[in-house]
């Protein structure tokens, strides 16, 4: 049967029959320590989606079986607070024979796993986006109380048609204020991807996910994570105690992967900053400083590009962490890591070894502009990168687009099928339905420039947009000027869902600009090409 998953399954697999008499199976997508996937069919909705059967072993007590029910609706429970793009999205959770099964969205693409074990290590920009929209999406789950646990190639799927990314498998997920499988002496992760923090038993909060990220950064541009070893004695010991070497291949990431790979979580970089400097190379293939003084080995590493003088903090602000606050690690501390490995090596035999969950599933609007513009401010320092680079260079019209030439003054290239509209000063272009919608305004240029515009409108975005979001703002150029460039998500029109937003704002032939393309969230990355042809090749006349 065809592999949609991202993972082999062997053949003739056993199949459950109808699932709450409306979900009937059609395949297997792939099977892990907690559970298997299925590919099913909601009948009452006429939609494919993504099952997962928790396993049972039968040898278990009532009492050890129940927590696993908990486990599971825990794990439903964690992914339905979460509501972002980069996040799989939970349908339902019903219960047949005794066990609960929880029904997600089908992702129609590839696990992160097995693109690098078929094609091989991504490029540097490409890892970049990838980990930025990990990024994004942890930093949403850990806004909600809820901890991943368990980031890695296997848990991060790839949209085939869009590209979209997509973060799966809350299965070890911890939401704060309720009792963990760790807390019972059992470990639960895997060793190479997770923190010292963890692999110690000491107390572990969103600095975890974020030590993750970095390991992730690292497997994506070389293939495999830097603490792999040939025991797992020694990726703990790699992971708790050995110098920190990152790949040569991190080259121009090596900024970030410093930041996110240090053991002191008072030194690691947090899910905004991360996601923002991730995000700005991927946009514009400038690797920044970050301002940290890295502690790990790099003499091994190919030196990254040249870079900036950093210009300002680009850390979002934080609303009040929902978990307990680690205190930095002292020098003392540092110096104890023997001790922390042995404590690690005890709690893996105490646990009786890792189990990782595996959950593998295929699986903003009318404008980004407000009614009315907020006035406009000197930048924020929280909102502001540290480079400033050319836009991308203009590409030939892709298959599927045309040129449009709008009689308001200027032309610009967008999908085939498009109708116009027109709410001065705003003009829109729609798909058919409105699915997409494209946008642009121009105005006199506010003498603060586009990035105090931008920031701006994200401050007042909460008042402008129900369920506003995700949302930030990117230093960035057009056509060699300075850009911004705003993104966020909110919960559009009623009945439409969820949306998200890409609006660009720069100042050109006297004017300013304002452009955007908004999308159903699940469709962002479709959405975001369409705006990046847009940016490309919009031109004034």
């Amino acid at each position: 049967m065809p592999n949609d998953g991202g993972h082999t399954a062997p053949s003739a697999p056993r199949m459950p029959g109808p699932i709450a008499g409306r979900y009937r199976i059609t395949g297997r997508l792939g099977r892990g320590g907690m559970g298997t996937v299925w590919r099913a069919t909601d009948e009452l909705l006429d939609r494919q989606v993504a099952v997962k059967e928790l396993h049972f072993n039968e040898d278990l007590s009532e009492a050890e079986q129940q927590l696993y029910r908990d486990r599971a609706l825990r794990e439903a429970r964690s992914v339905a607070q979460i509501r972002h793009p980069h996040v799989v999205v939970l349908h339902d959770v019903v219960e047949q024979d005794g066990r609960p099964w929880i029904v997600m969205e089908l992702i129609d693409g590839r696990s992160l796993s097995d693109v690098l074990a078929k094609d091989g290590p991504v490029e540097p920009r490409e890892a970049a986006r990838i980990g930025a929209a990990v990024a994004g999406a942890l930093h949403a789950a850990h806004e909600r109380g809820v901890l991943h646990r368990d980031i890695k190639p296997a848990n991060v799927l790839i949209e085939r048609e869009t590209g979209r990314v997509v973060l799966t498998d809350f299965g070890i997920a911890r939401v704060s204020g309720t009792t963990t499988l760790t807390e019972t002496g059992v470990f639960v992760g895997s060793p190479e991807y997770t923190s010292p923090e963890r692999m110690s038993g000491a107390v572990a909060g969103p600095e975890s996910d974020l030590w993750s990220v970095g390991v992730l950064l690292c497997a994506s541009v070389d293939g495999h994570s830097p603490f792999r070893r040939d025991s797992i004695g020694g990726v703990l010991h790699a992971v708790v105690y050995d110098e920190i070497r990152p790949p040569a291949s991190a080259g121009p990431l090596l900024p970030v992967v410093s930041a996110l790979l240090e053991r002191d979580t008072g030194r690691r970089m947090g899910a905004p900053a991360a996601e923002l400097w991730l995000r700005t190379y991927a946009e514009t293939g400038e690797a920044t400083d970050t301002g940290h003084v890295p502690t790990i080995t790099q003499d091994t590493v190919v030196p990254p590009d040249p870079v900036l003088e950093p210009a300002q903090d680009p850390t979002p602000p934080l609303t009040p962490s929902p978990f307990p606050v680690a205190s930095p690690a002292s020098s003392e501390g540092r110096k104890s890591r023997r001790g922390l490995l042995a404590g690690a090596l005890l709690a893996l035999v105490v646990g009786g070894g890792a189990a990782a969950a595996v959950l593998t599933m295929n699986g903003a609007d009318g404008s980004a502009d407000t009614a009315t513009k907020p006035s406009s401010q000197p930048p924020s320092a929280t909102h502001t990168t540290p480079s400033v680079t050319p836009s991308p260079t203009p590409t030939p019209v892709p298959a599927g687009f045309r040129t449009v030439t709008d009689v308001s003054g200027f032309s610009v290239v967008l999908p085939t099928g498009y109708d116009r509209s027109v709410d001065p000063p705003r003009i829109y272009y729609y798909s058919p339905g409105k699915e997409f919608r494209f946008g642009v305004r121009d105005e006199k240029p506010d003498p603060n420039g586009p990035m105090a515009v931008m920031t701006a409108q994200h401050r007042g975005g909460p008042a402008a947009y129900k369920g506003y979001r995700d949302g930030f703002v990117t230093e960035t150029t057009k056509d060699g000027g300075p850009a911004a460039l705003w993104e966020f998500t909110w919960d559009g029109y009623p009945g439409g869902g969820a949306r998200r937003t890409f609006d660009l704002c720069w100042t050109e032939n006297g004017r300013q600009y304002d452009m955007w393309v908004s999308s159903p969230v699940e469709k962002s990355e479709q959405g975001r090409q369409t705006f990046d042809t847009a940016r490309n090749s919009f031109t004034p006349r």
